[in-house]
């Protein structure tokens, strides 16, 4: 009978993991959604790479990107120069990268 309890346990814990990775994997989805309407729109977006932890992206119109709402879902940092803003994220660059080419 012990035995049976640690298995019921052990097959809860597992369904728990199971679930938990599973939201954040939905919630990286929603936040990469909000990054691309952050930066004015797939449409906004004309030329985009990543070079370690940083996302390069070549805008259309820079005033249509919204920075706050950047910095606020984890960017480390942001540089604008001209139409193009390098954007910190960290080891979700790469991740960020496959996703955009996924949309176009």
């Amino acid at each position: 009978m012990e035995y049976m309890q640690y298995f019921l346990i052990i097959v809860i814990a597992i369904i728990i993991a199971i679930a938990i990775t599973r939201s954040k994997k939905k919630d990286f989805k929603l936040e990469l959604n909000k990054l691309v309407e952050y930066l004015g729109g797939r449409n906004n977006i004309v030329k985009y790479e990543y070079n370690k932890s940083r996302f390069i992206v070549d805008v259309v119109d820079v005033n249509k990107v919204n920075k706050d709402g950047i910095q606020k879902l984890g960017a480390q940092g942001i540089v604008e120069i001209d139409n193009q803003l390098k954007i910190i994220l960290g080891d979700n660059a790469k991740q960020f990268k496959k996703y955009i080419d996924e949309l176009k």
